[in-house]
Formats: structure tokens, C-alpha cells, sequence
């Protein structure tokens, strides 16, 4: 997870996601920035081209290419609503595990960092987490000196349950949250809210 965008509180943001498909994520692993926003339908921001972004998205167009039915699961463009503009890509990395594990993973375009946009990101990718019965765990894995995603799921419920890592990605701390505990939450607050 890589968000760098520690945020103050302000009115919460809402965001809906926009697939990106195979032929969208192709085109911006290409650089291709024109052809990548026509292929998903929205206009999508330099972000999506830069070095880290083109590197996951080749690497996501290889896991449709492999598994077409991973596709509700994986990284969409995160627009910003009601105002229609894409804040940042969000998703998890493949539909759920043998154990019933995803993992999300989420970054916000520069220029909305700091706005509220990874809590409604994660806010959204926890809520279709636990809508599905298949999913038991929902596993965050944030590198330790990024201090703004390890702030933004601060609050979440999520517990702390190891650190992972290698010569090539580094270091992560992993952490982890029961599907369970976010129906419960849900649960919990809709009831305060009739």
C-alpha cells in the first residue's frame, strides 16, 4: 500500500470506483495515457503513467490475461464524488485466497493528498470486502516509514500481526482485520444512523 497521504479531518469524502480493465491497464503500463482514459471512461491523471503506476498496471494486465474472473477484484480508478474527478487507483490484489484473505492496496494522486480520499478508499474497499461471505480477512501490508497509510488505517480496527519482506520490495509491516469485525461495524452503524 503505498497512499503517502496522511489526513486532517475535514467533511468526509465519497469515491466510486471505475474498473480498469485489461486493455486500459496495458495501455497505461504502455504510457499511454490518452488510450488508457478512453479505455476506462474517465479522464485519468499523470499518476497513472508514472514509473511505480506503469510497473502495476503491466503487472495487473498480466493477472487478467492469466484469470479474467480476478477482474471485480483489482485495481480501479478512484473517482472523487459528486464532482466526477479521479483522485487515485484502489483495489485489492486478486480475489480472495484459499483462506478467504484479500489485500487492499490504495494510492492518492498527488495533488489530493491530505483530503480524505484513503479513508474513502479504504472506507469503500473494506465495505465490498465484506460483502462477499468468501472473504474471512482483509490484510493491509505498509512499508514503515510510510507514515500517512500507516495513519489512514489507524481507526480501521486493524491488528498488527507480523512484517514480511525482501531485497526487492523492502519491508512491510503487516496488518490484518476479520471480515467479521467490518460487518459487525457496519451492523453497528446503521443502527446509530436510524
Amino acid at each position: 500500500m503505498n497512499s503517502e497521504n496522511s489526513e486532517p479531518l475535514s467533511i468526509p469524502k465519497h469515491v466510486r470506483f471505475v474498473e480498469l480493465g485489461e486493455k486500459a491497464l496495458r495501455a497505461l503500463a504502455n504510457g499511454d495515457l490518452a488510450g488508457g482514459s478512453a479505455e476506462a471512461g474517465v479522464a485519468l491523471d499523470e499518476h497513472f503513467v508514472g514509473d511505480r503506476a506503469r510497473w502495476i498496471f503491466g503487472y495487473r494486465a498480466d493477472q487478467l490475461a492469466k484469470d479474467p474472473s480476478a477482474a471485480p477484484w483489482i485495481t480501479r480508478a478512484a473517482v472523487s464524488e459528486p464532482d466526477g474527478v479521479v483522485v487515485g487507483d484502489a483495489g485489492f490484489h486478486g480475489p480472495p485466497d484459499e483462506a478467504g484473505m484479500v489485500e487492499v492496496g490504495f494510492t492518492v494522486v498527488p495533488g489530493y493528498r491530505r483530503q480524505g480520499y484513503a479513508r474513502a478508499m479504504l472506507t469503500a474497499l473494506l465495505v465490498r470486502a465484506a460483502a462477499e461471505p468468501e472473504v474471512r480477512t482483509v490484510r493491509a501490508r505498509i512499508s514503515p516509514d510510510n507514515t500517512a497509510s500507516l495513519a489512514t488505517i489507524a481507526g480501521f480496527g486493524f491488528t498488527r500481526v507480523g512484517e514480511q519482506g525482501n531485497e526487492h520490495d523492502g519491508r512491510f509491516i503487516v496488518f490484518e482485520i476479520p471480515a467479521d469485525a467490518i460487518r459487525a461495524t457496519q451492523r453497528l452503524t446503521a443502527q446509530a444512523v436510524r
